[in-house]
């Protein structure tokens, strides 16, 4: 194990509380989960830590649209993250919330002494905001003039009062940082972003707001009652307030963080402001920033707002918890964006669960018990199998590397690697013929080998899966802790003489039998994929193409365009009013304001799809798009050759 993962402090970002939890954030926690059991069983002094996001404009705005006070809404949203971190067992050490009051001193501790350094000083701000994502933009960040460059939402020009740190200070010294630390920002492909960014050079950093209260004070002694810190300051030093930062500091022997989990939507500033106030406060920096990629639903990124959104609850109730866990580290390499999909997770779980690792569980036990009443003896293993202890070995001997470098699908890779050489040894000596042959010593070893592998790959295993790996364990008569640990990986020992338990199938096939007994809604559509694409299985395989079925799901009407309008301060927007024969006009918000004329649309028809979720854009609501198609020659939009009935379906 390498010398810096002795200490080991892993943390996820705290989760902003202006929706419940969705795929994207189980997967940043189920990673933390496997890191933080992989360290303690290797023994290191292990600190894990989630949590929730608590302040800000956003969230007092949602408070206020549903009739709550602040507290009382996050409250609520903080509790759901928390019940469902639990009932996913993730082994947090502490699950800190920006509300707490320990939290607040340690803030404005840290405040204080940045301010007192000089690092923080008094003035005047005036740009352009994004409440959504708590971040102002430069005019030339903005798209259209208007929009944020991050989520597309509206901004407003603010101008307050407001502290500003000196962050333009800490260029050289961030720079220096990077260039002295290969692996702090991993994937390295993203520490590239990081380092043209700040060498295009850095402003000061406002750091607190007067035009909301819901945050965190600025301490009592400097008499600014007006004013609360800004949301990323505050959240960015949850990382250390709860380790007693500020109050009572004896578990800041935890620091520097061993690894920061984040989305790669917030690594600027993970990377960039975290490290300058880190040295502003003359506190270690941490060892690896680690950013992954957005899990996407039909190549776009999840929300609420889309409808798009997986709940990962209801997979992993369908599918079981571990096979969840399992698919998530194994299916994308960490910092690549993945597209999720209930078949991919079906094949996994049919594939690599059930045949390559369950299996060979039942054909140790079928063999033991045939031949030898599930005695297990390791004694002949050398003697007769060198050759695959060896193989073993060396692929073995890099794994946690991988895991350490964030490469933790390579990490899952190898172990099946692993499991590949145990299945092919069965194939290779054939321990039904040892035993016609008499050759009882030599089936024994290949056993004993067998059982040894997967003894191996279970203590590897079991930070991904804990529940099924712990059923494996005791099937083959071992513990998962520190102990077996430097046994069989670090000394590369055998077990000792065990007894082999039957446990029942730890992962049977999913059938769509199964699934339809489920009936959650994610399982539905599963069942839906399988099908379609047993219907079309002799069809070359594409994955742009769809079934008919697919097709049909997509609602497309004639309608007429009864009425049309320029929205205000938009280049590309018009609002149009389309009747679709429902008894009241669709109000449609279309980007064709340079092609086409208010004035010429109305009294037209158009193509429209009828059965999108209606979505908000600048304030204003969306129910239905347009059809249209647009090359070097401009856009145009999809109509009828000749008028038709209002309402008509296109198919």
């Amino acid at each position: 194990m390498e010398e810096s993962c002795k200490n080991v402090y892993i943390t996820t970002p705290i989760y902003y509380v202006n929706d419940v939890a969705h795929i994207g954030h189980a997967y940043t926690t189920i990673i933390a989960d496997m890191l933080a059991r992989y360290s303690r069983l290797t023994g290191a002094n292990t600190y894990f830590l989630t949590g929730t996001d608590e302040h800000g404009q956003k969230i007092a705005q949602s408070a206020e649209l549903r009739g709550k006070t602040p507290k009382e809404y996050a409250d609520e949203v903080s509790g759901k993250f928390k019940a469902l971190w639990d009932d996913f067992d993730i082994s947090y050490d502490k699950f800190i919330r920006t509300t707490d009051d320990e939290h607040k001193i340690g803030v404005q501790a840290a405040f204080q002494k940045m301010y007192d350094k000089g690092d923080i000083y008094k003035g005047d701000y005036e740009g352009y905001y994004c409440v959504s994502c708590e971040t102002f933009f430069t005019e030339k960040q903005l798209v259209d003039e208007q929009f944020c460059p991050d989520c597309g939402k509206p901004t407003n020009i603010v101008k307050e009062e407001s502290y500003f740190f000196k962050l333009s200070a800490y260029e050289d010294r961030l720079l220096k940082w990077y260039e002295e630390n290969e692996d702090c920002i991993l994937p390295r492909s993203k520490k590239n972003e990081i380092v043209n960014f700040v060498q295009g050079g850095l402003r000061d950093l406002s750091i607190s707001r007067t035009s909301f209260d819901w945050g965190v004070k600025l301490p009592e002694s400097m008499n600014e009652p007006k004013h609360v810190m800004y949301v990323w300051l505050d959240a960015l030093m949850n990382y250390i307030t709860a380790l007693g930062y500020g109050t009572d500091e004896k578990e800041m022997k935890h620091w520097p963080a061993s690894t920061h989990l984040v989305g790669k939507d917030i690594l600027r500033f993970h990377s960039i402001y975290w490290p300058a106030f880190l040295m502003s406060l003359d506190l270690p920096l941490p060892k690896h920033i680690a950013a992954h990629g957005w899990w996407t639903r039909d190549g776009e990124k999840m929300s609420k707002s889309k409808g798009n959104v997986v709940d990962p609850k209801l997979v992993a109730d369908a599918y079981g918890l571990d096979a969840f866990r399992y698919f998530m580290l194994r299916e994308v390499p960490f910092g690549q964006d993945g597209d999720f999909s209930q078949k991919a997770l079906m094949d996994r779980i049919n594939s690599d669960l059930g045949n390559d690792l369950g299996n060979l569980l039942n054909r140790i036990s079928g063999m033991s018990g045939k031949y030898f009443d599930f005695k297990v003896s390791s004694k002949d293993v050398k003697k007769f199998h060198q050759k695959e202890l060896d193989e073993v070995e060396a692929i073995l001997e890099n794994v946690e590397e991988y895991l350490y470098k964030m490469q933790l699908n390579r990490y899952l890779e190898d172990i099946w690697k692993v499991l590949t050489i145990a299945n092919k040894a069965i194939g290779d000596y054939e321990p039904w013929n040892l035993m016609k042959e008499g050759k009882t010593d030599e089936a024994m070893a290949l056993v004993a080998l067998i059982t040894n592998i997967m003894a191996r790959v279970s203590l590897l295993l079991d930070s991904v899966m804990p529940e099924k790996i712990g059923k494996i364990a005791a099937s083959l008569g071992i513990t998962i802790n520190n102990e077996t640990y430097t046994s069989l990986i670090l000394n590369k020992e055998l077990i000792a003489d065990t007894t082999i338990t039957k446990v029942e199938q730890l992962f049977p096939r999913i059938e769509e039998v199964l699934l339809e007994q489920a009936k959650p809604a994610v399982v539905e559509k599963a069942v839906a994929e399988v099908k379609s694409s047993k219907k079309e299985e002799k069809i070359e395989e594409d994955d742009n193409l769809i079934t008919i079925d697919k097709f049909f799901e997509t609602s497309l009407k004639i309608g007429t365009i009864v009425a049309a309008e320029e929205v205000p301060k938009s280049k590309k927007l018009l609002k149009l009013q389309v009747d679709l024969g429902e008894g009241r006009n669709r109000q449609i918000l279309a980007g064709i304001k340079e092609f086409y004329s208010a004035e010429e649309l109305v009294g037209t028809q158009a193509c429209v799809v009828a059965n999108l979720k209606p979505a908000k854009l600048m304030g204003m609501i969306s129910e239905g798009m347009l059809m249209a198609a647009k090359d070097e020659n401009g856009l145009s939009l999809i109509r009828p050759e000749t008028p038709k009935q209002i309402g008509t379906k296109i198919s």
